[in-house]
Order: structure tokens, then sequence, then C-alpha cells
């Protein structure tokens, strides 16, 4: 049990409100490395973005920052809200699906400014993907995500008046860790003052849903024989798809795409 969180109140907050927030889950020290390695993954996408035309000067995220052994990666390995994911998904097989630092630069705006919700399909009931937000800095009510309380059963985009008048933010000190259902409605904020705001952001899904990055290929396999069961699960090496048929004609135990994974 985390912050005085069970998994019952978590459960009912998922229904009710479509998010739980576990206050200062993380230490100092941990999540100061944490913001450096967020923002070196920013400098290294910045990068590709400029060279492949994306844009010209960076978007200030960036996107699968996983293999270079940094914190980031050490993060993802811990699995400390694990019980609670796992509860999400009713106790099912899921992976990572997103993993996006968000500088969070002052005076820039990007995509995550627009009102949205991170997934379009919506089953009543039936999540298919959860939210992680790291708060890397202090989450403040200038400056913390907002949302609409509720709003992840509806089918409908809320009215911009209607989003105005009745959001929240997510709020939290550094360290702070929010789960919040994926359909829900939500947008950052234009960052004010001279220092950034940075959060780490890491998308869950059914392991049956395509990822955005097929990450066990992006990490490859000797990278994976270093990982945990629970890491490998989680970072889709028990639900990779067959690109030939001889990786398709396998026992069962050597087969890429484990029966367990829906």
């Amino acid at each position: 049990m985390l912050g005085g969180i069970t998994l019952e109140k978590f459960e009912q907050n998922m229904h009710e409100k479509g998010w739980v927030i576990f206050e200062e889950a993380l230490p100092d020290d941990f999540v100061e490395e944490l913001r450096d390695d967020c923002l070196k993954w920013i400098n290294i996408c910045k990068e590709y973005q400029i060279k492949n035309g994306v844009n010209g000067s960076g978007d200030g995220t960036a996107h699968h920052c996983l293999g270079s052994g940094d914190s980031i990666d050490r993060y993802v390995d811990m699995h400390l809200f694990h019980p609670y994911i796992s509860r999400y998904f009713d106790d099912q097989p899921y992976i990572c699906n997103s993993l996006t630092p968000i500088g969070g630069f002052p005076g820039v705006t990007t995509y995550v400014h627009k009102l949205h919700r991170d997934v379009r399909t919506l089953i009543p009931g039936y999540p298919l993907k959860l939210n992680m937000l790291v708060m890397c800095d202090d989450f403040t009510s200038e400056n913390g995500t907002m949302v609409l309380t509720g709003s992840h059963n509806r089918p409908d985009r809320p009215s911009d008046e209607e989003f105005g008048r009745y959001h929240e933010r997510f709020l939290g000190r550094a360290g702070s860790v929010v789960l919040f259902n994926s359909t829900l409605w939500h947008k950052g904020v234009t960052i004010l003052g001279s220092r950034p705001r940075v959060a780490l952001t890491v998308g869950y899904g059914r392991a049956f849903v395509k990822p955005a990055m097929d990450y066990a290929r992006m990490l490859g396999e000797v990278y994976g024989e270093t990982l945990s069961p629970l890491t490998r699960q989680v970072l889709g090496y028990n639900s990779r798809v067959p690109v030939t048929l001889d990786e398709w004609y396998q026992a069962v135990d050597k087969r890429l795409y484990h029966p367990d994974q829906g």
C-alpha cells in the first residue's frame, strides 16, 4: 500500500474520478536524477525532430526513452505501482505503451496544451490504457496539469467553456505520481517564470493492444535477457509478433507471443 491508498480505494477513485494521486512517492535525490535524465532525452530527441523535419527547434518532449541504463530505466524496473496497475487491468498482463518526458519549458506551447485524451477508443467499463505522470518538479495551482474529473466515461469532447469552468489540477510536490484513465480529458498549461516544470509520463495498456513503440525490438534480446520477468512482461517481450514462419512454428515455451497475453 502506497501513501495510505488501498487497492479498494484506488479502484473506487479510478471508477468515480478517473484519477488517483500518490503524494511524494519518490525520494528527492531520485527525482532529481529523473529530472536530469528527462531533460537529457529531450535534447536527444530534439536532434531527431530537427533532422527529420518534424519541427524546426524541438517541441520540448521526448518519446520512448529507454535502454541507456539511466534513472528512467531504473524507475520502470522498480514496479512501485504494479499492484495498482494490475488491478486496473483486472489482474491481467499489461505492457508499457509509451514513455514520454515532458520538458514544460516556460512560454512554450505544444500538442500537450490542447484539450485531449490519450486513447480514442472508449469501451465503457473496460479500460484499455492507463496514464502515469511522475512529477519531477512541484505541480502547483499555477502550473499543474488541468483535468476534468469524471470525464473518462463520456464519449464527447467537453466544450472549452465547460472545461474552463469545472476543471481541476493535478497538484503535488516533486516525487508525487498520478495514475489516471487514459480517456480522461485533460490539457497542459503554459509555464511561466524561468524554470522548466519537468514530468515523466508513462502509458500502460493491455498486453494485446499494440504499443506506440515495439520496445522489445528496439531494445533487443541481449538487453531483454538482463531484465526481471516482470520487466520483460511490461516491456512487451511476452507479446511479440512473429515475422517469419520459423518464428511462428515454435514450441509453446519458445513462442514470441505467450498464451496468457489475451
